[in-house]
């Protein structure tokens, strides 16, 4: 494993430690994660829920994706920066937020989700795998 790592807010009033390896980990363009991050894409490391502990209040807005599953999205009441998300399908698991991290270089992508749903200005790494959707083991 390597070693434990965290992130925080903007303000700073939100922050983690996480003590396991990301599962996971890459870019999302689909509709709502672009609108949520205010660019073409978000970033999330996914790791074991267990693993995280979080200091400090967050607000949470819960939306149903396109599966019909419900995917909760934490964020600073305060300066309003995205911290991380749930996703109902998957309730082991929670997503950091990469843009959250202290350390930028923990995050590692693996993939592009959502690729069919990207904007041809927002161009990540050719080399990544891209799925139109989301990848069958993702799914809940």
């Amino acid at each position: 494993m390597q070693e434990p790592f965290g992130g925080r807010c903007l303000c700073g009033a939100v922050h983690y430690e996480c003590n396991a390896d990301p599962l996971m980990s890459g870019h999302c363009q689909c509709a709502d994660c672009r609108k949520s991050s205010g660019t073409g894409h978000s970033s999330h490391l996914a790791v074991p829920r267990t693993s995280v502990t979080i200091s400090g209040d967050v607000t949470v807005y819960d939306k149903s994706a396109d599966s019909g599953h419900v995917v909760s999205r934490a964020f600073c009441p305060r300066c309003g920066a995205p911290i991380y998300s749930l996703n109902d399908a998957m309730p082991d698991l929670i997503f950091l937020r990469a843009s959250s991290l202290d350390d930028l270089e923990v995050f590692k992508p693996q993939m592009i989700v959502y690729a069919s749903r990207g904007a041809s200005w927002d161009i990540s790494d050719t080399n990544l795998p891209r799925f139109e959707r989301m990848p069958p083991m993702m799914k809940g």
